[in-house]
């Protein structure tokens, strides 16, 4: 049994998960929930023994210096609690590591224990693939679950993936297995501008979880790098004809892809976003506090650059002809790979 000490209780709490590694394209999910810790400022109450699932030939510790004395830090998983004011309060459980390289089984039932010691409702777990999805348009995030009624009563898409899996699908399995209320959100990221930071991405997955969990999340600088990451891909693919080309060629299939997308679902959701960001919602920022820019579905951002993985060079390449990651949510026509 685990023993908490410090840790208040909670106001039905959401658990909100991601790991750095197979299923964190562009680092977008990991960078997602740091970015609520940070906005949030989370409290760390406790870590996993990296011992137990770190191979350290593959996740080196650091060393650094305090005041003249070195320190070192492993690597390992680590869990903090915020606690999200306003009209309707909810507490978040933010669980942000990185993917283990042994005992998965373990590791999913010690982050179970912790749940269940701290009453948490529902798990929603962030991911990040490679997609042929253009980069400048709205980034596609498609949310998953093994639960047929949440799928239904939350619109979601149930999965149907058969294959090789990461983390993200093994802890949404143990949480389904072990009755926990289970979602896992994928951010898909261009595959011929995959380098991290993609801070399109990372704001997306927020205004997706936003949706999810009704909470107004703090943006913060996000919108205005996510603008400027968009600026600097458009500049570099501007100077490669093929590059250009090959960013038409995805565009004019994601738009005809999504034409019926147009209205309906998809508009009434980016209307309720505006309207709580217009009055302030729960988890809005505190007094004296201006409100925080847009959202994800802003539109441009920028980047500093194209990479062809066989060469790393650092101008816009030729499209790869590369696979992407194994994993994709089946009826997202945007996404090569995935995890569920």
């Amino acid at each position: 049994m685990i023993e908490l000490e410090g840790v208040p209780e909670l106001i039905d709490p959401v658990m909100v998960a991601a790991f750095e590694g197979w299923n964190d394209a562009g680092d977008a999910a990991s960078t997602a929930v740091a970015h609520l810790d940070r906005e949030w400022k989370g409290e760390v109450f406790a870590a996993l023994d990296a011992e137990d699932y770190y191979d350290f030939q593959v996740n080196r510790p650091t060393v650094w210096l305090d005041g003249g004395v070195r320190k070192v830090t492993w690597p390992t998983t680590r869990l903090s609690v915020v606690r999200v004011g306003g009209d309707k309060p909810r507490d978040l459980v933010l669980v942000r590591g990185i993917e283990p390289s042994m005992r998965w089984r373990s590791f999913c039932n010690e982050l179970l224990g912790f749940a269940h010691e701290l009453g948490v409702e529902m798990v929603v777990i962030l991911g990040a693939l490679l997609g042929d999805t253009p980069h400048t348009r709205p980034v596609p995030v498609t949310g998953i679950t093994s639960d047929p009624d949440l799928a239904r009563t939350m619109d979601l898409e149930e999965t149907r993936y058969e294959g090789p899996t990461g983390i993200v699908g093994i802890l949404q399995e143990a949480c389904t297995h072990a009755g926990v209320p289970a979602v896992s959100l994928w951010a898909a990221v261009p595959h011929y501008v995959s380098q991290p930071p993609n801070p399109k991405a990372t704001l997306a997955l927020l205004n997706r979880l936003e949706d999810l969990i009704g909470l107004r999340i703090p943006l913060g600088e996000l919108p205005e790098d996510a603008r400027a990451w968009q600026l600097g891909v458009d500049q570099l693919a501007a100077e490669d004809s093929e590059v250009a080309e090959y960013v038409q060629t995805l565009e004019e299939a994601r738009d005809t892809a999504e034409l019926p997308e147009a209205s309906g679902e998809a508009i009434a959701r980016e209307f309720e976003r505006y309207l709580r960001r217009r009055d302030g919602g729960p988890g809005q920022q505190g007094p004296g506090q201006p409100p925080g820019p847009g959202h994800a579905t802003d539109g441009g951002e920028g980047g500093s650059y194209l990479r062809d993985p066989s060469s790393g060079r650092t101008r816009p390449p030729k499209p790869p002809k590369q696979d992407p990651e194994p994993e994709p949510p089946e009826s997202n026509p945007d996404e090569d790979s995935s995890d569920d």
